[in-house]
């Protein structure tokens, strides 16, 4: 008997360009480029660019918001700590989409989700005049449904799960481990959906990993970017790209 893989919606691939920008200012001047990678990465089939500016510029600077966004016609989905610096940076830049995340300064890289339940009374007035500025809002926050409720209360349209343990635990080959992450990832998808949520996902994602969360039905867009990039470096981005959306359409019975 042939088993038929079954056909999910097709997902949406966002790819962060930061780290192109990181390698830039190692050196400082202007190579390379970000807009350029924006614009490589519409043409092997990316759907979106994230990017994020962070309070200390590490990587993404002000000047780099107007370049991205003149190099490419796909919507722009801006990372962003919960700061009125910038919420007004963003109400400014108009982004398609808006993505709030925890930020501290010494942190290597996002480290977890925001933890909107403690934070409600301090997150919900930025979700809500990014929202009446017409940006769209995701929260990126642990699969958790009591961060979850709190994101229905808030009235945010989209949440990014943060799939770094997961990613974390299947490299450490701690099977058990990543399979019960994977089944956390898979009830928090699920209870989102059906609390009329868009489920996006994010986080250390690699061609290893990515199939199992690419296939969670709920799963409407993945938002990968360091593992991209680092691939880039030996065969090249547009390679590297095309690669990770191959990976998620035949995790989708797309390919």
């Amino acid at each position: 008997m042939t088993l038929v893989r079954a056909r999910l919606p097709r997902a949406r691939l966002g790819v962060n360009i930061d780290h192109v920008a990181t390698v830039r200012n190692a050196r400082g001047g202007v190579h390379p480029d970000p807009a350029k990678a924006a614009a490589v990465a519409q043409a092997a089939g990316a759907d979106g660019i994230t990017i994020h500016l962070r309070e200390d510029r590490r990587h993404i600077r002000d000047a780099d918001l107007q370049t991205v966004r003149a190099s490419t016609t796909l919507p722009i989905n801006l990372e962003m700590a919960a700061t009125q610096e910038m919420l007004a940076n963003a109400l400014a830049y108009k982004p398609s989409a808006a993505c709030l995340v925890p930020e501290r300064r010494e942190e290597r890289t996002t480290e977890g989700g925001l933890d909107v339940a403690r934070l409600h009374n301090y997150v919900e007035p930025f979700v809500r005049q990014l929202r009446e500025a017409g940006i769209r809002v995701s929260l990126f926050i642990e699969p958790s449904l009591v961060q979850i409720d709190t994101a229905v209360a808030m009235g945010a349209p989209v949440v990014e799960l943060h799939t770094g343990k997961y990613v974390e635990l299947a490299f450490a080959d701690d099977t058990v481990g990543a399979a019960r992450e994977l089944a956390r990832l898979q009830e928090a998808a699920a209870y989102g959906h059906a609390a009329g949520i868009e489920i996006h996902v994010g986080h250390g994602l690699n061609y290893d990993t990515v199939r199992p969360v690419a296939a969670i039905p709920e799963v409407r867009e993945l938002n990968i970017g360091h593992f991209i990039m680092g691939e880039a470096l030996f065969v090249g981005l547009d390679a590297a790209v095309k690669r990770m959306r191959q990976e998620i359409d035949i995790a989708r019975g797309q390919a």
